[in-house]
């Protein structure tokens, strides 16, 4: 996309007026936090850093899969891009909609708290577990996407030590935005990486990536080492593909 449509100036985000928080996932990072703007149409920021999948010895629930099935036995596809839009029914997690297949693509499990989780092994069930993790996360859910939704690493072990010492990981209020597109930029079986544009409350858009790793038998959110994540504002959906709940 040309710098027309987007900018990409690097700025700290707290010393500029008008910014609405886009991500609830707020971890302290020894004096850092993990969190993702939506700036207001008009302006222009980005808080660029990249993700990196490693190994931790932190524990947490194991599930197992056979091979080609998610742990809640949703089938895996062969595929391996996504150019158009799939046909998708929409349910709201808190104001946000977010889609859901439960025997094609997810979520396959809804646990007693609302967290949705067990994606299917495919294009589809990772753009599906990108938009329900972000739901999550947006919605009072913060903790649960650490704590269960997050693939193993030295990140994950800091969130999960904040929370152990009781630290508020929520990233305040809720934002109102809605999924207005995507773009799947790359996916195998183990791993993928999905951006997502966000329309703000106010009209503005907003796009951030996420990656993926396929651990235990479902999607799990591969939190950054550095913190924050590849945010950026674009003025329209041109470079996306439209899809929408609401």
């Amino acid at each position: 996309m040309s710098q027309s449509t987007e900018s990409t100036t690097e700025a700290n985000p707290f010393t500029k007026p008008g910014f609405i928080i886009a991500a609830a996932l707020v971890v302290a990072l020894i004096a850092a936090a993990v969190v993702i703007f939506l700036l207001p149409k008009g302006q222009g920021n980005a808080q660029p850093s990249p993700a990196e999948s490693s190994n931790s010895a932190t524990a947490k629930p194991i599930g197992s899969a056979p091979a080609g099935k998610s742990v809640c036995g949703l089938p895996a596809s062969q595929e391996t891009a996504l150019g158009t839009p799939p046909k998708s029914k929409w349910e709201l997690v808190g104001a946000m909609a977010v889609p859901t297949d439960p025997s094609t693509s997810g979520p396959g499990t809804v646990g007693k708290d609302g967290l949705r989780s067990c994606f299917a092994q495919s294009p589809t069930g990772a753009l599906y577990a990108t938009a329900n993790i972000w739901a999550a996360s947006f919605n009072g859910y913060a903790k649960q996407v650490y704590l269960e939704l997050a693939a193993d690493s030295p990140s994950r072990d800091k969130a999960v030590q904040a929370i152990k010492e009781g630290k508020d990981v929520s990233g305040g209020s809720s934002p109102k935005v809605q999924i207005a597109g995507f773009i799947l930029h790359s996916y195998t079986p183990e791993a993928a990486v999905v951006e997502l544009a966000i329309k703000s409350s106010d009209g503005g858009y907003g796009a951030f990536s996420t990656s993926l790793v396929w651990e235990d038998g479902d999607w799990k959110l591969d939190i950054p080492a550095a913190g924050g994540g590849t945010v950026r504002q674009i003025s329209d959906l041109s470079s996306f593909i439209p899809w929408a709940g609401v």
